[in-house]
């Protein structure tokens, strides 16, 4: 505050000067005081009675770190069990056209045809079997046929049992027709020894013989059965 020289103060009325000095005494005892009252704490606060009993007061709460991660959609859904195929050589059936299309261009080579369903269990259980024997034999032509997606070609092939297996080869046509689950799966590894065997062809694939699969009349409708374990 601006101090007032001493001939101007003589000048100034009393009420003046009371006033000044009264404002200048209070900005100073504001400079060298406490801190203003609003950091003053009540008589009955916790804060004030710790302080008085000499205990320290307690550190602030840290709030935990936690590291959110956005969720991240899958980019697609994963294949079902039949779905599944061990190699180039492993293939499915989802018409008779490609059926007999597989045969044709299959050659002299052994094909193994797999007829099974979704629901069978026993399918299911051998299919991983059926995977690695693929994996073990890339010579051979696994051709693997939903039944319920070809109801009227298996039903012509006589499948009525899951899972069900036919054997081809070239000129020979079918070798072999049988039913086989997990626990009698040796009988698929012995038709394979027995049919897998070099030799000459003799002329253009038999396919499957004198059966009509192209044929568009119903057959005999009858459920396929799943055989035992």
């Amino acid at each position: 505050m601006r101090k007032i020289p001493m001939v101007d103060a003589l000048l100034l009325p009393r009420r003046f000067l009371a006033l000044s000095s009264a404002a200048s005494s209070a900005s100073s005892s504001s400079s060298t005081s406490s801190p203003p009252s609003c950091w003053a704490l009540s008589p009955g606060s916790p804060q004030r009675a710790r302080l008085a009993a000499g205990q320290q007061p307690p550190r602030p709460r840290r709030l935990a770190r936690v590291k959110v991660r956005a969720a991240v959609p899958e980019s697609s859904e994963q294949p079902k069990w039949w779905e599944k195929n061990a190699g180039p050589n492993m293939i499915d059936i989802h018409s008779t056209e490609e059926f007999l299309d597989a045969l044709r261009d299959a050659g002299d080579r052994l094909v193994i045809v797999e007829f099974y369903g979704t629901w069978c269990g026993s399918c299911r259980a051998l299919f991983p079997r059926l995977c690695r024997t693929a994996l073990e034999n890339p010579d051979i032509l696994i051709l693997k046929v939903n039944f319920d997606e070809n109801k009227p070609m298996c039903k012509r092939l006589n499948v009525k049992v899951l899972p069900f297996f036919h054997f081809y080869r070239g000129a020979d046509g079918q070798l072999e027709a049988f039913s086989c689950s997990l626990a009698k799966f040796q009988k698929l590894k012995d038709a394979i020894a027995v049919h897998n065997t070099a030799r000459c062809s003799i002329g253009p694939p038999v396919g499957v013989g004198d059966v009509n699969l192209l044929d568009s009349a119903s057959p005999w409708e009858k459920p396929a059965e799943a055989s035992s374990r």
